[in-house]
């Protein structure tokens, strides 16, 4: 008989939950194609007992396999003695599989054992574990089978819940009366209560509420929420904690503003997180800066100039004297993404319908690599410079899609800077004629150069072949009848390029 006190294997990290929703066991006792029938231990229905996998062994100490919310089948080929004398071996086995965290243990009465060790299930009743009789008739892949078609259901079914909660956010959203309507739809999918906290300075002051909680448990969602907002300004930040039975989370919304979101529910589902992000999203949006007198000052800024006033009168409404000029390309540009975009660069001065989008951030904002985002930044210019800059930007984020780069930024006073743009777009379309309407050849002349004649790097920005690149090099060179080893010609073809329109 193996040891029954096998050395403690070294403790664990808390395993961290899949993300497809557990299945219940009461749900697998429940199929009547299985015949599963539990012996002994808590009432699996009663006790809410879950199973987040399966898995299969015969060791007689599986600790060291198991991560946590397993049913465990075993055929008891470790058991091989049937007397008495094995109850301390049982009890240590139970122990060490309850100490792994396993959810339950199903016992196959065959081929090994005609029926479940009495031993067994006394020890499963003392740990507290599910005892699940496995019949004959029922393989343990045919168990694992339907666990993992619970499973998926399971995962349709939460998807649906999300995506049907988030279509319901941005219904909210687009109503007159919009962050209370979003803070009314978020408790009512989530079966709790959901705050807006006003910015610091207000003391936790809850501007919009829905959805009813305790005292004690609202006390400590407004502390919570008071820590995520003082974090903020160094990351985006969310917070968990526990009062009693009611789950509470805390998220500080975009902007920088201070605004931050409370939720308190009795329950914790997978999907809870996803749909109270789309609410922190949408709710940055509705709070951002861009809301009140600085969205009055800048239609006023617009309407002065489509009535044709100068620009440079106009720059004291827009809130800053320098501007920088970005533009961006997204892997799933959409108007939501692109104002997203705006609030976390700080502005609300976005264009989210072009392609790429194109915004305004005041030139005192840091700019950083966003995760999703390639971005081409501009010299910092007076509103009266915003043509010139736009034209900069557009430059440098063709840069950082041909070099791969998150972000990069244009810098002024360059060489280009000193010719007269007319005259400079004038000799580009002269020197480029030969390519013109041919945007494969123009797009992959201007990839190659900006990666400095690398066939591999630009076969691999334009996701093509290198002889594909080398054969439209080719044919470029024969097109523009130079010579492009030149390195006075790449210069002068770059900047005919970085000029075309």
């Amino acid at each position: 008989m193996p040891d029954p006190t096998p050395p403690p294997a070294p403790p664990t990290a808390t395993p961290t939950a899949p993300p497809t929703p557990p299945v219940p066991l009461a749900a697998l006792l429940a199929r009547e194609d299985l015949g599963l029938r539990q012996l002994a231990g808590p009432d699996a229905g009663a006790a809410g007992t879950a199973v987040q996998w399966v898995h299969t062994s015969e060791m007689a100490d599986p600790y060291p396999y198991l991560l946590g919310g397993e049913l465990l089948l075993t055929a008891g080929v470790h058991i091989t003695d049937p007397s008495d004398a094995a109850d301390d071996y049982l009890d240590a086995y139970v122990s060490r599989i309850v100490a792994a965290g396993g959810a339950a243990l199903g016992f196959g009465v065959a081929p090994v054992h005609d029926t479940v060790p009495r031993a067994l299930a006394e020890a499963c009743d003392r740990h507290g574990l599910p005892l699940v009789e496995v019949p004959r008739r029922t393989t343990f892949s045919g168990v694992a089978r339907a666990v993992w078609r619970l499973m998926a259901e399971a995962r349709h079914a939460e998807l649906r819940r999300v995506t049907e909660a988030q279509q319901g956010l941005a219904t909210a959203a687009a109503r007159t009366d919009p962050v209370p309507a979003v803070l009314r739809q978020l408790a009512s999918r989530l079966g709790g209560m959901a705050v807006l906290y006003g910015p610091d300075g207000t003391d936790g002051t809850e501007l919009q509420t829905a959805g009813r909680t305790g005292e004690r448990a609202r006390s400590a969602l407004r502390e919570l929420t008071g820590v995520v907002r003082r974090a903020a300004p160094a990351a985006p930040a969310s917070a968990a904690d526990t009062v009693g039975a009611t789950h509470l989370a805390a998220y500080a919304l975009g902007g920088g503003r201070g605004f931050a979101l409370g939720v308190a529910t009795d329950r914790r589902e997978p999907g809870d997180h996803t749909i109270a992000g789309a609410a922190v999203v949408l709710l940055s949006l509705l709070t951002g800066e861009h809301q009140g007198t600085s969205e009055a000052a800048r239609s006023a800024a617009l309407v002065r100039l489509l009535l044709g006033e100068p620009a440079h009168t106009v720059g004291a409404l827009l809130g800053t004297d320098l501007w920088t000029v970005v533009h961006a390309h997204g892997e799933h540009t959409t108007p939501l993404s692109a104002s997203a975009l705006a609030t976390a660069l700080g502005t609300a001065l976005v264009d989210p319908d072009a392609n790429p989008v194109r915004l305004l951030v005041p030139a005192d904002r840091e700019l950083t690599p966003l995760e999703g985002w390639t971005l081409g930044a501009s010299a910092p210019a007076s509103p009266a410079g915003l043509a010139a800059a736009d034209t900069q930007a557009a430059r440098a984020l063709r840069r950082a899609e041909g070099t791969r780069t998150p972000l990069v930024r244009q810098h002024a006073n360059t060489v280009a800077d000193l010719i007269a743009p007319e005259e400079a777009t004038a000799h580009a379309r002269v020197l480029l004629s030969p390519l013109s309407g041919n945007e494969t050849l123009t797009s992959t002349l201007r990839t190659w150069l900006s990666l400095h004649g690398s066939w591999d790097r630009t076969a691999v920005a334009l996701g093509v072949h290198r002889n594909t690149v080398r054969q439209r090099i080719t044919r470029c060179t024969t097109l523009l009848n130079t010579d492009l080893n030149d390195p006075d010609v790449r210069m002068e073809l770059w900047f005919a390029l970085s000029r075309a329109q």
